[in-house]
């Protein structure tokens, strides 16, 4: 009798942690209290689950927020698709659904303890552990017919839940970094004017736009159900992208990942700026009255900060002449303000509140093997 007590109680266990969610559900208006509404993603047997259709993506080059790691993921109604372009964002249908859910590995200590880390071997990969795991905050993008959203989720304490937060939070945390210094840091979830405010393409138009989805920061392999393969081959497969050419993986562009020095100091560096800081800094966005242009692409001349003067001179230059001084990145507004956590001087604006000391030091790779020129500065 206790024998078949046992069974029936592991098989109703088993159904629990395996039973299918709810369809996703593309919400036309409001804005749902909860995460779960959406039926995106659910926890379950310790792990954080995608639905079905759910399909994880990668960068090559991440944009960088206080170390957190990122799943990001797409989710598109039945028989639609997005269309490729190979220069900008997607072109994706009504009811599309991209979610980016931010988490830290976590470090021995308090619960408020987790690692800076690039090291994934731990955390599940698109299945999050959450015993190796803290949930954050999930951010989506929802077009709906009048264009885009943005809602910014909190996960519990619990890890239960996240909870739709429009006007934003700050979570404390306590970071662990290699050195095994431990450093407070306050994480900033940004209420969604904040989001608007990265997100818009043009700001004539005011165009809401994702910033990730594009064919250079999407042109590299992930692995799907043990299968390494392209994602936009694979997107095509599914039938969730439209228009991609033939050998996508060889003629789509195809932007370096900023870690792996196999690849050209230039490439790397020019990834870096182009996710962390184009966004803002090209012909169209919010810091186009700058002329300072850092997306991949733009020629490597005054526009990319090459011996250019400041628009305006003030605290933000930190007395440096130059946006770049080509040779000597310790004269170098770029690097002034990319190490700078004050406000009003550092850069990016939003999304950090901590320096990237491996970006910083990038970029200083990068300005020191320049030939130097500018004259005296």
């Amino acid at each position: 009798m206790m024998v078949r007590f046992a069974a029936i109680t592991c098989t109703l266990m088993l159904a629990a942690c395996t039973q299918t969610q709810a369809p996703v559900s593309f919400i036309t208006e409001g804005n749902p209290a909860r995460l779960s509404d959406w039926h995106l993603m659910a926890v379950s047997g310790g792990r954080l689950n995608l639905n079905t259709g759910v399909v994880p993506y990668d960068l090559n080059t991440p944009l960088f927020t206080d170390y957190a790691q990122k799943l990001r993921t797409v989710w598109m109604p039945k028989g639609q698709s997005a269309v490729y372009n190979a220069d900008t964002t997607f072109e994706f249908p009504l009811g599309t659904i991209i979610s980016k859910t931010f988490y830290y590995p976590k470090a021995d200590g308090p619960a408020k303890a987790v690692l800076a880390t690039y090291d994934t071997s731990k955390t599940g990969g698109d299945k999050l552990d959450l015993a190796n795991v803290r949930l954050v905050e999930t951010r989506l993008l929802v077009r709906r017919a009048d264009g885009w959203i943005a809602l910014p989720y909190v996960w519990n304490a619990e890890q239960t839940e996240a909870v739709l937060s429009r006007t934003g939070d700050q979570i404390p945390l306590e970071v662990v970094h290699a050195d095994q210094t431990r450093k407070p840091l306050t994480y900033v979830v940004p209420n969604v004017n904040q989001c608007a405010s990265c997100h818009v393409a043009d700001v004539k138009s005011r165009q809401f736009q994702p910033i990730g989805p594009k064919a250079r920061h999407m042109n590299r392999s992930y692995s799907y159900d043990g299968v390494s393969v392209n994602q936009l081959d694979y997107l095509a497969r599914i039938g969730y992208l439209s228009g991609v050419p033939a050998n996508v993986a060889a003629t789509a562009p195809h932007n370096a990942n900023w870690r792996d020095q196999g690849q050209t100091l230039d490439a790397r560096a020019r990834a870096y700026l182009d996710i962390n800081c184009a966004h803002c800094h090209n012909d169209k966005g919010a810091a186009n009255t700058t002329a300072l242009h850092l997306n991949m692409g733009a020629p490597a001349d005054l526009h990319l900060g090459l011996c250019k003067p400041p628009v305006a001179a003030g605290a933000g230059t930190g007395g440096h002449g130059y946006g770049i001084a080509p040779g000597k990145p310790d004269e170098s507004i770029m690097v002034y303000r990319l190490g700078s956590e004050q406000t009003g001087i550092m850069m990016p604006e939003l999304g950090r509140g901590s320096v990237h000391k491996e970006g910083v030091d990038l970029i200083r790779a990068w300005i020191a093997a320049m030939k130097q020129g500018c004259g005296a500065s």
